[in-house]
């Protein structure tokens, strides 16, 4: 008899933050598959090892996740909810170690840029990037070196046994992540009672991708279609379009349901514009991130 998939997969390993968010959605209980990169856990879930996949897309302070937007281009899962979580990096070393030892600390590059502060006041430290948060305090806390220390959630210096040194290391406490929950398309009965976390199920996002014809007007007659129907453009992101150069696909968030009139006869006032057009799901939204 086959193993009964997991609940989520999740890029990185235990107590990095997309756990965090995987939980957030599926709650605490959930069974989760850590998997070495995004694209990993995207196809966890084609092989039926997992039911979704909790993905990051965009950081307030490092922007879009360009990665993942092309994984939801080039395969067929579907949104179906999404979480907003702060992140705090904490620095985090081996037991017995001072911070007056520390003079190298591993982290993922993006969480190393958002605490650019810290390496200015310690000018003594150097920053070495590696794959994973978490992944990077597993490393130093197994390896107990002197020297070393990590930045990562202070949830995986309980994980794996770690000391924190210093907490909130980032620059900006106005650093929050999105994280998208996603699940095979048009498998309806996937969908989590709290996929939009503190959304209560009335507030809705209705993702699309489109490439557009090369026309001129394409792109404004695409956005007012939403406009003049008084419908949200919550988020536009654009990615050039593989195999066709200088070519680009469109990414738009619009406030809504797909079944609300007005978004429906949006998408539909969209298509003669479009070369192609995906609605990549519709979900309940996280509320709006507060400090």
């Amino acid at each position: 008899m086959s193993a009964e998939p997991a609940d989520a997969a999740y890029q990185g390993t235990r107590g990095a933050f997309s756990e965090e968010a995987a939980r957030t959605l599926l709650g605490g209980g959930a069974k989760l598959l850590a998997c070495a990169t995004f694209a990993a856990a995207f196809e966890a879930v084609n092989d039926r090892r997992a039911r979704f996949a909790v993905l990051p897309i965009e950081n307030t302070l490092a922007g879009s996740i360009h990665t993942n937007y092309d994984l939801l281009a080039s395969g067929t899962l579907e949104i179906v909810g999404e979480a907003v979580l702060r992140i705090s990096h904490a620095l985090i070393a081996a037991p017995g170690v001072q911070m007056e030892d520390v003079r190298r600390v591993l982290s993922h590059p993006v969480a190393l840029a958002q605490c650019e502060g810290f390496f200015r006041r310690n000018p003594h430290i150097t920053a070495v990037p590696v794959y994973d948060t978490a992944g990077a305090a597993e490393q130093v806390v197994d390896d107990g070196v002197p020297g070393a220390a990590a930045i990562a959630s202070a949830n995986a210096a309980e994980v794996y046994g770690g000391v924190i040194l210093e907490r909130e290391l980032e620059d900006h406490t106005q650093n929050f992540t999105r994280f998208l929950l996603l699940g095979p398309a048009g498998d309806k009965q996937t969908a989590p009672r709290n996929a939009g976390v503190g959304g209560g199920g009335s507030s809705h996002k209705t993702s699309l991708m489109v490439r557009l014809a090369n026309r001129p007007g394409a792109l404004h007659s695409c956005l007012g279609a939403f406009a003049s129907r008084q419908v949200d453009l919550v988020k536009i992101e654009s990615r050039p379009l593989h195999g066709a150069p200088f070519e680009y696909l469109f990414y738009l968030d619009v406030a809504g349901r797909i079944e609300d009139a007005v978004v429906a006869d949006g998408v539909a006032a969209v298509a003669p514009y479009a070369l192609s057009l995906r609605v990549l799901g519709s979900y309940p939204c996280a509320p709006a991130p507060r400090e």
